[in-house]
């Protein structure tokens, strides 16, 4: 389990050393009280950017928070924005804490521009991931940022960049490292209960197609060129983005290469994650890839796989040796362990018995959100910090990139890049003016 101790005078000095080099602020957060402690009576400041159904989600779960105050909202479209601003007003209300009230944005540089923020939560569509997540960084804000973290690898590379330079605390929200189900199966496969791992097997959907939906009219109150930003130009369609007064229904932005990598980003982002924690790559990734062959399933199948230099396979698969696959499967030299939400199961007893007695321990949470609030005071890394992001939504585009080129690759986890000139073109996207991404 890991423990945080109080802040030395030696840790005060390096947090007070990278909060000037963010820029200015005001002294008035927990994260900036002598010592790294907090008074009493104070707050960690807060804004929300994205205001679809997973940030309702978010909002409820940091808004359940004593310490916390929610401040600010900001989302493209006017309904979205006025429902969260409300939902946030009526709560506090309701717990009769005090509230200023909640300002509403539709630009993010302008939520950003409120130095008494100290940290912004990310549900907008992945695309706009990587540009709001450099210009908070550069505003000095702390980040809790949706799965999966990136459209591309370079931007997953960049956003840990930003995040080391101006010593933000960042949370990617794969929060499946905070449950104890997924905690525990870890822990005894790094820990060798199975023995050496040979095969890894995760149950996840497909990859994204380029968007060929109809163009339908604009909602009022929605500003559809923001909402594309980056990327290309084209029509909306409500599912792209549901209109504001149903917000309650899913988008479906991620089954289009344009936005996202469909369920390979989507799911992989907490699958491949668990995978490469259980595996030790949290720093690190697969060295080849090799898309999959006959996707109807007859003869000859092969699943998209990956391959690790200590001789791991890893595949995607909902199948396999006659095993339906239930989330993700360790395969073992001395067992298997198979692990998904609310499900556990082992080979054997002797496999899961005591899980917590090995020599390994890794980071325990049993709450992603309060890990983020508690890094955020000691100034040190998540259980998902954004190097874990970053790696595991690069194993996520590694596979997407072969399987949309239908070739196998090698790749190189210290460089970032493939073997492959046309692969290596993948490694980031072009973007639409105005919006390059932000200078680290």
């Amino acid at each position: 389990m890991s423990k945080r101790s109080s802040f030395s005078r030696r840790d005060f000095v390096k947090a007070a050393t990278a909060l000037v080099a963010a820029g200015p602020t005001i002294l008035t957060s927990p994260i900036r009280a002598a010592g790294g402690q907090p008074a009493p009576n104070d707050k960690i400041v807060m804004g929300a950017i994205g205001c679809g159904i997973q940030m309702r989600h978010l909002i409820n779960r940091f808004q359940g928070f004593d310490h916390t105050q929610l401040v600010a909202v900001c989302d493209v479209d006017k309904t979205r924005r006025e429902a969260a601003k409300k939902t946030i007003e009526n709560r506090y209300a309701k717990q009769k804490r005090e509230s200023k009230g909640v300002a509403v944005h539709s630009d993010f540089r302008e939520l950003l521009a409120n130095k008494d923020i100290d940290a912004v939560i990310i549900a907008a569509p992945d695309h706009w991931h990587a540009i709001i997540v450099l210009t908070a960084c550069k505003a000095g804000k702390d980040i809790y940022c949706e799965k999966p973290l990136s459209l591309t690898i370079h931007e997953a590379r960049q956003m840990v960049n930003a995040v080391r330079k101006y010593g933000r605390v960042f949370q990617t929200g794969s929060m499946q490292r905070s449950s104890e189900e997924f905690h525990k199966a870890c822990t005894l496969v790094r820990n060798g209960r199975i023995g050496t791992v040979k095969e890894v097997v995760v149950s996840i959907g497909g990859t994204s197609v380029p968007c060929d939906l109809p163009d339908e009219p604009t909602p009022e109150g929605m500003n559809w060129d923001w909402w594309l930003g980056p990327a290309p130009k084209r029509g909306y369609n409500k599912e792209l983005a549901p209109e504001g007064a149903t917000y309650n229904v899913y988008p479906h932005w991620r089954n289009y290469r344009e936005f996202s990598g469909g369920g390979m980003t989507d799911w992989g982002a907490h699958h491949f994650d668990i995978a490469q924690w259980g595996l030790g790559m949290d720093e690190s990734g697969p060295i080849e890839v090799s898309p999959p062959k006959d996707r109807q399933g007859r003869p000859g199948y092969q699943p998209l796989t990956y391959k690790y230099a200590t001789g791991t396979v890893m595949m995607r698969d909902d199948r396999h040796n006659g095993d339906r696959i239930n989330g993700v499967k360790f395969y073992g030299t001395d067992g298997w362990i198979e692990v998904n939400r609310g499900y556990f199961k082992a080979s054997s007893e002797d496999v899961s018995k005591d899980p917590w007695s090995g020599k390994i321990n890794l980071y325990e949470s049993r709450d992603h959100y309060n890990d983020f609030l508690e890094a955020m005071k000691s100034r040190k890394k998540p259980i998902c910090d954004v190097e874990v992001g970053a790696r595991s939504v690069s194993v996520c585009h590694m596979g997407n990139i072969s399987w949309w080129l239908d070739k196998p690759l090698k790749w190189d986890p210290v460089k970032e890049r493939f073997n492959d000139d046309e692969a290596n073109q993948w490694l980031d996207r072009k973007r639409r003016d105005p919006w390059p991404l932000p200078e680290v």
